[in-house]
């Protein structure tokens, strides 16, 4: 079965750059989002958050009259899910976006058709999804060997790094892990339409841990840098001239320390395999309660700093979870504002960040949080708070050196040596 339709369920961070990519080369596709917001700007070929150059995919995607945006699924020959996948309380995985997604799009099978889960997953997800859709639909099976129509489901995790995601997406090499060996060869096939990287087959749970396992790394070592901050900050030395010297030695490349992790991704993942494997994964575990603390750890350093002042002014400089994006999601930097905004009620908490034109509601609901710009924040903080080094910050270096600053990220090292 040929594949020249695609459904998409979920148009966030994933799902839309997908849709743009897959209809920018030449598939009809219909991207699916609860958020009617989403499905109208989609229509209208505006994008609904800041990506470098997907707005000219999407643009020309509809207007080249390959992709459209609804609210529900229809009938396709693959589908791609790519929805949230938060946690809940004690980190266990929430699934519940899968499960609503799989039984969404169960009517519109008819056999034959491939489904993929692309979003970030405990292991085990992808055939759980597979069990979703097979209960509202008992006349499919993945087994040819039933007689029954048989649909092809396989997990491809998203690899990509937000602000690069249109050409990483492209780049990147890819997992396909199949139920069954032909739906992850039938996954190949589909990707193979854009992706110029490798595209490794495997089974679906080894394609799910494989996500999980990278960015866990990332999350390890992100964690010995944070904790190597706060050691460091203790025995007075300056971390970031401490790991350029580290770093010097040809076997050693220690990451730069911030205020915390964040994304879907990073500050996410890691706990799925904790949840899987409580009794084993003691580092993973140990990383992320390492990287969680930073927050509370940046917070004690401002109060340390506004000590004594009546009714401070704290400018922070920064929301997004990385440079030079809109993306608050899991954002260490959106704690720290709404615990300093909680600590300090009778402070004013001033933020600059420019990807954003408005707080996000669990800041707005304080009275005593502004969104400003630098130059504001710049004469009135008592402290200064860098949170996120954003290329449009590096040009105030100078000025927030020459103030009272906290800087989480090392931008300003050079000019406070």
């Amino acid at each position: 079965m040929g594949i020249s339709k695609v459904g998409v369920i979920g148009l966030g961070y994933i799902g839309l750059p997908t849709a743009a990519i897959l209809a920018g080369s030449g598939l009809d596709v219909v991207g699916i989002d609860v958020n009617p917001d989403t499905v109208d700007a989609v229509n209208r070929g505006e994008v609904p958050f800041v990506e470098p150059d997907l707005a000219g995919y999407v643009k020309g995607a509809v207007s080249g009259g390959k992709l459209r945006a609804v609210d529900s699924p229809e009938p396709a020959d693959a589908f791609i899910v790519a929805v949230p996948t938060p946690f809940r309380d004690e980190h266990e995985p929430d699934l519940s976006y899968i499960q609503a997604a799989a039984k969404a799009l169960a009517p519109m099978l008819a056999g034959g058709e491939l489904v993929i889960l692309e979003s970030t997953s405990p292991p085990g997800a992808t055939r759980q999804m597979a069990g979703w859709i097979l209960d509202e639909r008992p006349d499919l099976s993945l087994d040819p060997a039933d007689g029954k129509p048989v649909i092809h489901v396989a997990y491809c995790p998203e690899r990509v790094l937000p602000g690069r995601v249109m050409v990483e997406l492209v780049t990147n090499d890819r997992i396909m892990g199949g139920l069954t060996s032909e739906a992850a060869e039938r996954a190949r096939d589909l990707y193979q339409v854009f992706c110029q990287g490798e595209i490794l087959l495997t089974d679906s749970v080894t394609a799910e841990m494989a996500k999980l396992v990278e960015n866990s790394f990332r999350d390890v070592n992100i964690a010995f840098a944070n904790e190597l901050s706060v050691i460091a900050d203790r025995m007075g030395i300056n971390v970031w001239e401490l790991i350029r010297l580290a770093n010097r030695h040809p076997r050693v490349n220690i990451l730069q320390p911030g205020p915390g992790v964040g994304g879907h991704c990073i500050a996410v993942d890691p706990w799925f395999i904790v949840d899987a494997a409580p009794e084993e994964a003691r580092l993973i575990r140990t990383a992320r309660e390492v990287n969680d603390a930073k927050p509370r750890w940046v917070l004690h350093k401002v109060l340390d700093a506004v000590a004594g002042t009546e009714s401070p002014v704290i400018a922070a400089y920064g929301l997004a979870f990385k440079p030079n994006i809109d993306d608050l999601r899991e954002s260490p930097a959106v704690e720290i504002v709404r615990d300093m905004a909680m600590a300090f009620p009778h402070a004013e908490v001033l933020v600059v960040e420019p990807h954003v034109d408005a707080l996000p509601g669990q800041l707005a609901k304080f009275g005593n949080v502004r969104l400003v710009e630098a130059s504001e924040a710049l004469d009135s903080g008592d402290v200064q708070v860098l949170l996120v080094d954003h290329t449009a910050f590096r040009g105030l270096a100078g000025e927030l050196a020459a103030r009272r600053l906290i800087d989480t990220r090392g931008m300003t090292a050079a000019q406070r040596a």
